[in-house]
């Protein structure tokens, strides 16, 4: 963590993986170490036969809590109902084929399917089982039934198995699993029914069917902004040129531009039905006046460019701005930052603006961290110190959550 401020998605958050006997059940050990770092509170159950591919005493270090495996233990008994009503999510990850057919059937011959059957609570699948028997019709008709009892049945992924046959039927990354749950079940409810339009990356300018005037904008503070929202409740939208950046969520739209002009007429159709707005792209303040059908050929010794400025998306979102929405401009400055700043602030009719400075070190186009200034429309300023983007993301959220419930 830098800069002391981190959200945990899955704080205090309470689920229960169940291992079965798979050779993907050494992924669950990454799962388990996944879920703690989100601030999850994690217990472990393994069926018997489970211990053949994965170690308790790891789980158990990992999990912080003992690991189960049976109904009973040094003459005590684990009280499945209890724990059936304990999580808030339930995972199975990974489903073996055998422990599916249990499910189908309402078999209870261990632990595991005591407690799945005294679950009160959501309960996830993470199948994994060799291709053939991933498409068997029995494996279908199962999964078929235990989607009926109202379980959710993750998508297995295509690979090398453990047969060395490649194929559908290795178990979902932990990392997708968390991302899975964190969606479906733990955003917050901060900015719930609150709709947000995000800008990112650059815009290219054409010059000729080859060329193009550009900057080096990653787009990463812009998609680490929308995932933000998104982990607040929001209904969250970016508007995004030409970046390598990819969504983190499947909830959240993306729509691809390349130039301003694009940009412009994207954001300006979508303003009017949004509450948040912030404007974290580095759009190009100019275009070339004249493009060529063709590319431009080196046969001349000078060449000059004509350019023409842009439409200014900030100001015309600020022109149109409703009392309900909240307006966020970037400025990235590399002299008398402060000032520039502030009068963009009070030009845009914005109220709020993240200011970056190419002075600082490690901050700004390309880096995995930033480090802004934040000025309000009130007058409040804070400063926000260096810090990974997704950091830096999650405290402009949280100030204009303040903000707008002030």
């Amino acid at each position: 963590m830098i800069g002391g401020f981190f959200v945990y998605m899955l704080k205090g958050k309470k689920i229960l993986l169940g291992i079965t006997a798979s050779i993907a059940a050494y992924k669950s050990i990454l799962l388990v170490r996944l879920l703690m770092k989100q601030g999850a509170e994690v217990k472990v159950i393994l069926t018997p036969a489970a211990k053949d591919f994965v170690s308790p005493v790891v789980l158990s270090t990992l999990s912080k809590n003992e690991v189960l495996v049976d109904l009973s233990h040094n003459n005590a008994w684990n009280n499945h109902v209890m724990l059936g009503r304990w999580a808030d999510v339930m995972l199975i990850a990974p489903l073996s084929c055998n422990t599916l057919a249990k499910m189908a059937n309402g078999l209870c011959d261990n632990l595991l399917m005591a407690v799945y059957l005294s679950a009160t609570c959501p309960v996830v699948l993470a199948p994994a089982m060799d291709e053939d028997m991933w498409h068997h019709s029995s494996t279908k008709k199962n999964l078929q039934l235990v989607k009926e009892y109202g379980n959710i049945i993750l998508d297995v992924e295509n690979g090398e198995l453990a047969s060395g046959l490649f194929g559908e039927g290795r178990m979902a990354e932990p990392e997708n699993i968390l991302l899975f749950i964190t969606e479906n079940f733990f955003r917050s409810g901060e900015l719930k029914n609150k709709k947000a339009l995000v800008t990112a990356g650059s815009t290219y300018e054409p010059l000729d069917p080859v060329r193009f005037v550009g900057n080096h904008s990653s787009g990463k503070m812009g998609f680490a902004l929308a995932e933000a929202l998104y982990e607040k409740g929001a209904d969250v939208t970016i508007v995004s040129g030409p970046v390598h950046q990819t969504k983190k969520y499947d909830g959240i739209r993306i729509i691809h531009v390349s130039t301003a002009e694009e940009m412009y007429r994207v954001c300006m159709n979508l303003h009017g039905d949004v509450d948040i707005e912030i404007m974290a792209a580095a759009v190009a303040d100019y275009k070339p006046a004249n493009v060529s059908a063709e590319k431009i050929k080196k046969d001349k010794k000078d060449f000059t460019l004509s350019l023409e400025k842009t439409k200014d998306i900030l100001t015309a979102l600020g022109q149109a701005k409703k009392q309900n929405q909240f307006l966020v401009g970037f400025a990235l400055e590399t002299n008398n930052e402060r000032e520039h700043a502030k009068n963009k602030l009070a030009n845009k009719n914005a109220d709020m603006i993240v200011l970056n400075s190419l002075r600082d070190e490690n901050a700004g186009f390309g880096f995995d961290t930033n480090k802004v200034s934040v000025f309000f429309a009130d007058g409040e300023e804070k400063e926000l110190k260096l810090a990974g983007k997704k950091e830096i993301a999650e405290q402009i959220v949280q100030l204009i959550i303040q903000k707008i419930n002030a």
